[in-house]
């Protein structure tokens, strides 16, 4: 359900705090985000210092005005806890707060999330504050929603995070002789007498055991999400009822987002992506990858939390948004689930870190730059929206990507068959860009997700099987779904021992193929794929492929494709089996883009997969979000040059210029009723 529900959440973080010497600024800055359509901000993030200068001294007063001020003036408030970054009071007197380095040195005071989530000490003072602001703003009306810390992120290796790492390993074991199998600790002479003897991966201890490093990331996930329902208790044990949100970073390796995600009402994401350095329709398509993960996670909307309406000063270069593109970015979120457009931040800082981060209003301060009008245009297309019921909609998907993190940790440190590039994700990202250029709704999913309901599931590299997935999997393609599943899956259990018995493991008969070897190609190598002779498909094409080649026996699947090039020339490089009502295909190299768009196009066209349109131009992104009878389709040109795109005959036009294209940086959204 849409939080707001009269329309979509727009605002971003504010900073207050910063500004208690200049009343005269809050009162500008609430003149100028009413005029910007600005509805809601983030408040308290990085507040700690200030509502807590010193030890259970709490100076609230200035949040409680700033929010009274604020909701006097039309514009909601979503209020965060402050853990993500301790005063110095707290570490200076309790140093136990301080994180511990892989290597066993303790950090000093400074930056962010250096801090603890064991310490006894830190989780009470964080409860103690938690629990201040819940029982001051429970009741607040201004206050729709409680923002858990801020990007979670990081370890600890202390001795409390070791103590409660040896406790998480034996609630999960049991025995000592069965972590010893799950690890496979008699490789070089590594077994554990005891769970006493364990530490944390570490650069000067043990770090080539491979279940002791996946089993590390797990911990680390579990004990985060322990901490942040912790921190969330605290409010509820305070009386605070609103919704939670906890924000999520680009692409983040250190955590599994989903066992967090479980735990909170809503999940966000802060966006920078870095446009204008590549091909901006190729970095539109990996940030609709993002916003699809958040999306499905939950399978229900999501916010984007974070994104920079000029650019961020952190990056390499900080690289100017081309007019249009910040109104693309932020409805982008919004064509793809979103039910927020949110910025870091609405006032320029004047000092510190992030003084050049771009903002809503800049150190300048007044509304005629070109970056407030494009940001209140912003506004005014949202409330366009609002007008026509948009948020009321929701995407549909018939296709899904199987993108996993822990099968992605034990893959990435597995030691072989290539150490210098897996290229993971851009494997995920090929099947999905395929599956969007030829207008499908597309979900990014786990292992752990049900599987129901999808018509088509890509399952690239999945490396490790784990929470069933071979019984689901067998399940979809029985009741006649479609899997296009690659090269390096099926190799592991969840605690990384290598499967026996042959690969895909259990699926040998679903896929009609057993993988013998897999070639690690070198950087400057390659291989081509070319037809095979008497197949069904008509891929006509030479294709590319690189990186890991597979090298499989064929158990009853037809060859689609073979290898043209080395030893293996003529042996299959893409297979299909029938199996129950449906096809099971395996790709067996890293093949170029081109080949995913145009393999996945035959696949959509002859199993007649419902798609938005049937052919999408290239540099233009679509997605649709539906309700009812009714369709809202989003086109986004993603060039500098317009894009002839033809409507359909009774589509109506919601936002947008239209002369036949959609212009440059621009977006066009118009609506259809959905056939019966």
């Amino acid at each position: 359900m849409n939080i707001l529900r009269k329309g979509f959440i727009y605002g971003g973080d504010y900073n207050p705090e910063q500004w208690l010497d200049r009343p005269d600024i809050l009162e500008k800055d609430i003149v100028l985000m009413k005029k910007a359509r600005i509805n809601t901000v983030t408040l308290g993030v990085f507040s700690w210092s200030v509502l807590e200068p010193e030890e259970d001294h709490y100076h609230f007063q200035w949040l409680i005005d700033t929010i009274n001020r604020l909701y006097e003036n039309g514009i909601q408030v979503i209020l965060a806890t402050p853990s993500g970054a301790r005063p110095r009071w707290l570490a200076e007197k309790y140093p136990e707060v301080l994180r511990v380095r892989e290597d066993r040195v303790r950090y000093h005071y400074g930056e962010r999330h250096n801090h603890c989530y064991t310490s006894p000490v830190y989780r009470e003072k964080v409860r103690k504050i938690n629990r201040k602001l819940a029982e001051t703003f429970r009741n607040h009306p201004a206050v729709i929603m409680w923002h858990i810390s801020n990007e979670y992120r990081d370890e600890c290796h202390c001795p409390l995070c070791q103590k409660a790492f040896r406790v998480w390993l034996k609630k999960k074991y049991h025995t000592i002789d069965a972590l010893n199998h799950a690890w496979w600790t008699t490789f070089w002479s590594h077994t554990y007498n005891s769970f006493d003897q364990i530490e944390s991966p570490s650069s000067i201890g043990d770090k080539g055991l491979h279940g002791l490093n996946l089993d590390w990331k797990r911990f680390v996930t579990e004990q985060t999400t322990d901490f942040m329902c912790h921190e969330i208790t605290a409010l509820r044990d305070a009386g605070a009822m609103q919704p939670t949100v906890v924000n999520f970073m680009d692409d983040y390796k250190g955590l599994n987002y989903y066992r967090l995600a479980q735990h909170v009402d809503y999940i966000s994401w802060d966006s920078y992506p870095s446009w204008h350095k590549d091909s901006d329709i190729h970095t539109a398509y990996d940030t609709a990858f993002q916003h699809d993960l958040m999306r499905s996670m939950k399978q229900q909307p999501f916010l984007l939390m974070e994104s920079c309406p000029a650019s961020p000063n952190w990056q390499k270069v900080s690289k100017a948004k081309h007019p249009g593109l910040l109104m693309n970015a932020s409805l982008q979120a919004i064509a793809h689930g979103s039910d927020s457009a949110q910025f870091f931040q609405i006032r320029a800082s004047r000092g510190s870190f992030e003084k050049f981060h771009g903002a809503v209003i800049d150190h300048y301060g007044g509304d005629d730059t070109r970056i407030f009008r494009e940001v209140t245009d912003t506004g005014i297309a949202l409330q366009t929206l609002t007008a026509a019921d948009v948020p009321a909609s929701s995407v549909h998907a018939p296709a899904a990507v199987l993108y996993d993190m822990e099968s992605r940790w034990a893959m990435e440190d597995a030691k072989g068959p290539r150490n210098e590039g897996l290229f993971y994700h851009e494997a995920a990202l090929k099947s999905y860009q395929a599956f969007r250029k030829n207008g499908l709704n597309t979900d990014i999913i786990n292992m752990d997700q049900d599987l129901t309901g999808y018509q088509i599931i890509a399952a690239p590299m999945l490396y490790m099987f784990r929470s069933g997935i071979e019984q689901k999997l067998r399940t979809f393609v029985q009741n006649g779904g479609i899997l296009i599943m690659t090269y390096w899956s099926g190799i592991v259990n969840e605690t990384d021992l290598c499967h026996l018995g042959g690969t895909p493991h259990h699926l040998i008969d679903v896929l009609g193929i057993r993988s013998e070897e897999i070639d690690g190609l070198y950087d400057n190598q390659c291989n081509h794929m070319v037809p095979a002779s008497n197949n069904f498909m008509t891929l006509p094409a030479t294709y590319l492929c690189t990186h890991l080649c597979d090298l499989v026996q064929l158990k009853g699947a037809v060859p689609l494709m073979q290898y043209a090039d080395n030893f293996y020339a003529g042996y299959p490089a893409l297979t299909v089996h029938k199996y129950g009502d449906g096809l099971a295909f395996y790709l067996c190299a890293d093949a170029e883009d081109t080949f995913y768009y145009d393999f996945y196009r035959q696949i959509i066209q002859e199993q007649e997969l419902p798609v938005i349109m049937d052919h999408i131009p290239e540099g233009i992104e679509v997605s649709s979000r539906s309700s009812g009878r009714q369709e809202f389709i989003f086109a986004q040109n993603y060039t500098d040059s317009p894009i002839p795109f033809p409507l359909p005959g009774h589509a109506q036009i919601l936002f947008g210029k239209y002369d036949g294209t959609i212009k440059e940086y621009s977006t066009l959204i118009y609506q259809m009723e959905v056939k019966s």
